[in-house]
């Protein structure tokens, strides 16, 4: 199962459905989380053949109307993740704080290395 079909479950249950992948639609309730593949590794055989693992960099960015909201709704995403049975997740790094001034909305944002079935 890909790491996308494992972490939208996931996420969508923290904030009542509303996990979207990339963008998150313009009138979408808060809180929301968006999340996208940022990248990952690769896996290369020199036979030329395809592992049965893949690796997804996946950036999860948990948006509210209070900066503590968003960080808490972050831990609430990284537990969840973490605990997470059919795929192997590290954490890439602290959680990042953002706020976007056109909107007035906050965000944390994480990156977690994902390692699921292909």
């Amino acid at each position: 199962m890909s790491a996308e079909a494992v972490i939208f479950p996931l996420l969508s249950a923290l904030v009542a459905g509303r996990a979207y992948p990339d963008v998150a639609p313009a009138d979408a309730a808060l809180p929301r989380i968006v999340y996208q593949q940022v990248g990952g590794q690769a896996i290369n055989y020199t036979e030329g053949t395809l592992s049965d693992q893949e690796n997804a960099r996946m950036q999860i960015a948990c948006w509210a109307t209070t900066r503590l909201a968003a960080i808490e709704l972050m831990k609430q995403a990284e537990a969840a993740l973490l605990a997470a049975p059919v795929i192997q997740v590290e954490v890439m790094g602290a959680r990042q704080s953002d706020f976007e001034p056109d909107t007035g909305l906050y965000a944390s944002r994480q990156d977690f290395s994902i390692w699921s079935a292909r």
